[in-house]
């Protein structure tokens, strides 16, 4: 496998970059995309909340949301930059974007859990996968300023980057439809507890509490159901998703809070979830990743919860999470034995 370097301070040669592998000819078919005559991208949803779908995003929007990324994260003319995720989804596109926007240096690998293995010079901005990050770490110096998202950080990992002192280290909160992020938390030294809105977003909760979004490059305000709680009107702390809510017993449990919780005593991936149950319409179940944890009964039971039903009924152990190609956990058709 090779890497590339496309230097967007210069014109790009299209015809010179080699597209003999996918993840190349991904990166090639986007940017002749990018440079022909139409104003819309199409790019593909990750299928983490439903199923996958193409949506339609104008390269206007696209390029105010690089502009406003870059802003926020104070980039220059020539910084170099690091592109290590599949160009096919809108995390990929638009590090593509942001280097056009930018006129960054921008290498080019190939995708893979373990992207600075072979990197040995220090790169501005980057943005990564939790994945990514977690198999990184002793190499994580050389990255100046980095983004992750695709999926939520995992507790010991959090932790971990709490430690960075020299890094600028974001988590992300965005989606496809909102191209990309639209708020950014720093994770690394002296983090911080709420998401910071980039320039010019606004937020709002609608009846359900789930929150709302108008950016700057769209009429059109998009509803979420992503439940939060806003500190300001330009600072929010994400709860969880409606999708994911389960009522037992009468009561609305947030999987997402209770898996914050349990991420202090549960080494393993795992999520929160659910089965009809007949007294409670629905009981709370913990599904664990990976071989058995033989005292994990014992510390559930021990374990101080917020709400009594949160604590799970039943454990399953599972050999292995479905994932969307960005690395979030598929909750949904859980196969359970």
């Amino acid at each position: 496998m090779c890497n590339i370097k496309l230097d967007f301070s210069k014109e790009i040669h299209l015809n010179k970059i080699p597209t003999h592998e996918v993840w190349l000819n991904n990166i090639v078919s986007f940017l002749t995309e990018w440079y022909d005559n139409s104003e819309i991208i199409k790019t593909n949803t990750s299928g983490s909340t439903g199923i996958p779908k193409t949506i339609e995003l104008t390269k206007e929007a696209m390029v105010k949301s690089a502009e406003m990324t870059g802003k926020f994260l104070n980039l220059k003319e020539n910084n170099s930059a690091l592109l290590c995720m599949p160009a096919l989804y809108i995390a990929g596109k638009m590090m593509l974007v942001r280097a056009i926007v930018w006129k960054l240096k921008l290498l080019c690998i190939p995708p893979s859990s373990n992207p600075l293995k072979n990197i040995t010079d220090e790169i501005s901005f980057s943005a990564m996968t939790p994945m990514q990050v977690e198999h990184s770490l002793d190499k994580l110096h050389l990255i100046k300023k980095l983004i992750i998202g695709g999926a939520q950080i995992p507790a010991p990992l959090y932790k971990q980057l709490n430690q960075f002192s020299t890094n600028n280290i974001y988590e992300s909160f965005g989606m496809t439809e909102t191209i990309s992020h639209i708020a950014l938390k720093k994770v690394s030294k002296n983090p911080e507890e709420s998401f910071k809105l980039l320039p010019n977003t606004k937020i709002d909760l609608d009846d359900r509490g789930c929150l709302t979004i108008k950016t700057p490059f769209s009429n059109e305000e998009i509803i979420t159901n992503d439940i939060v709680k806003m500190h300001s009107e330009n600072e929010f702390e994400w709860l969880g998703r409606l999708d994911n809510v389960i009522n037992s017993g009468g009561i609305k449990i947030y999987p997402e809070k209770v898996e914050k919780q349990l991420k202090t005593i549960i080494p393993n991936e795992f999520i929160i979830s659910s089965q009809p149950d007949p007294i409670l319409g629905n009981k709370v179940i913990l599904v664990i990743e990976g071989c058995i944890l033989p005292y994990i009964e014992e510390l559930i039971q021990n374990f101080n919860f917020n709400h009594k039903y949160e604590k799970p009924r039943e454990i399953y152990f599972i050999e292995k999470f479905q994932r969307t190609p960005t690395g979030k956990i598929v909750r949904r058709n859980l196969s359970l034995s």
